[in-house]
């Protein structure tokens, strides 16, 4: 699993394997899931990630010691 970062969308993506992206859902406001070509989940993007966390001031974004990539 990877972890992307994009401080100036505030918005987390986890890719769960790595594979092709071949359609997306909305499921919440903000949450979209990600299928592969078969139906099956291979990604989760989280929009306004510091909202939703109550993380305001984006400590969260400042701790995590993860290289911070565009989306």
């Amino acid at each position: 699993m990877r972890v992307r970062l994009d401080k100036s969308a505030d918005a987390i993506y986890l890719d769960l394997t790595g594979k092709t992206i071949d359609s997306s859902e909305e499921v919440a406001e903000g949450v979209i899931l990600d299928y592969d070509e078969d139906g099956l989940l291979v990604g989760i993007e989280v929009l306004d990630a510091s909202k939703r966390s109550g993380d305001k001031d984006r400590k969260l974004f400042d701790s995590i010691g993860l290289e911070l990539q565009s989306a």
